[in-house]
């Protein structure tokens, strides 16, 4: 029961890492608040956690939206009392370099991804500075720091959140607030598999094992590992991790395997 009677706000909690967050941390004595733009998936999800007798609320609402996420802190608060957590993971990708994806997608894809981040946590350090403490942990990316080819959007975002991640501990240590990144290289979420299932139809296991030939034992991590990394981070036991940005990759960043 690591997490036990902490209050989590998890954004893009209602599939994915956030959705394998929240039941995690449920399990380890969380109260969960789920923030998300997908109404049937999180309300689903906490459904079912409540009836499994977890505490749970479901905040629909868009992140990059300011009204959004004022909401989603003050409904948070209203209901729980506190934000001892706040796991900033929703996301979202596009393909394509620079000159290949449209200024749309650019835009969107910060938007989410970086202002997301950093409306959310305009939000939350008041409150956690009023309660004494709490901790942020961002979701960021390997790409942040190897780059990826056609996702020139995606890196961009990723390493903005690190460089962001690194100046919230360094503004917000002394008042008792730690922050920390994730950095995952390819997790197989259902967002992966429709993405491989568009684009490689006819040759999906092919494309599945290319993934996998990327990380050093030739696995393709699921949501739930990340989950265990974020819930390590949100610990007690990382009292140390301040502005850490923990990479869990496979070894995709560490080494690159030849044949």
């Amino acid at each position: 029961m690591r997490m036990k009677d902490k209050v989590c706000l998890i954004t893009g909690g209602a599939s994915g890492i956030g959705e394998a967050t929240a039941r995690l941390f449920a399990r380890e004595g969380s109260q969960i608040a789920v923030m998300d733009v997908d109404v049937v998936g999180g309300r689903r999800l906490v459904e079912e956690l409540t009836a499994n007798g977890y505490p749970a609320l479901f905040l629909e609402g868009d992140v990059s939206e300011e009204l959004s996420a004022r909401h989603a802190v003050d409904n948070t608060l209203s209901h729980f009392g506190r934000i001892d957590v706040l796991f900033n993971n929703a996301g979202v990708s596009a393909i394509g370099d620079v000159v290949e994806c449209p200024p749309e997608d650019w835009d969107r894809v910060m938007r989410v991804n970086l202002r997301g981040v950093y409306l959310m946590s305009h939000y939350v350090v008041p409150v956690m500075r009023n309660q004494g403490g709490g901790i942020i942990i961002n979701m960021s990316s390997t790409i942040a720091v190897i780059g990826l080819v056609s996702r020139a959007a995606y890196a961009a975002s990723k390493g903005a959140v690190l460089g962001l991640t690194r100046s919230m501990a360094a503004d917000h240590s002394r008042e008792n607030i730690r922050v920390a990144a994730v950095l995952p290289g390819t997790v197989y979420t259902p967002f992966v598999e429709g993405y491989l299932r568009s684009h490689f139809a006819d040759h999906m296991d092919e494309a599945k094992d290319n993934l996998k030939k990327r990380q050093l034992n030739n696995e393709l991590m699921s949501a739930e590992d990340v989950a265990q990394s974020v819930l390590f981070l949100a610990s007690d036991e990382a009292r140390f991790a301040l502005g850490t940005a923990l990479i869990i990759d496979g070894g995709v960043s560490t080494a690159k395997v030849f044949e």
